[in-house]
């Protein structure tokens, strides 16, 4: 039961800290800066195979773990307090990933925005010259 909850804690530390990389990168995110995105998803993506790794090993530990008579009401505790922090990280998690998302959809939205203004201004622009100038322009080239 001990190896339990030894997982169980070393889950909810990568929890953690997936926990604070988000929080790091919304901030930026809310603020227009994007350029850590590509080390944002690998590292969050480093993360989660470490969290599967370990999920694994949850899992063959309990397979082993016949009978639950022999453990103690302190371990009981300790495995009730690290799922309820467990359930408690992937719940904040789940809402920063919702403002993450949030923030690249804003962001993408200012993008097309802007690539309707500029097409918008280029057909604008087109309609001032006249076909005497663009064949000017032509010959001098």
């Amino acid at each position: 039961m001990t190896r339990i909850i030894n997982l169980l804690q070393e889950k909810n530390h990568y929890l953690e800290k997936f926990y604070a990389l988000n929080e790091t990168e919304i901030f930026n995110f809310s603020n227009g800066n994007f350029d850590n995105l590509e080390v944002f998803y690998n590292t969050r993506e480093k993360i989660l195979e470490i969290l599967r790794y370990i999920d694994s090993q949850l899992d063959q530990v309990q397979k082993t773990l016949i009978d639950l008579s022999g453990v103690s009401t302190d371990e009981r505790r300790q495995t009730r307090e690290a799922m309820a922090t467990k359930d408690e990280y992937v719940s904040r998690i789940i809402d920063q990933d919702l403002e993450v998302l949030a923030c690249i959809e804003a962001a993408k939205s200012n993008i097309i925005r802007e690539l309707q203004d500029v097409r918008r201004v280029r057909k604008a622009v087109g309609g001032y010259k006249s076909p005497s100038f663009v064949k000017r322009l032509n010959e001098e080239a």
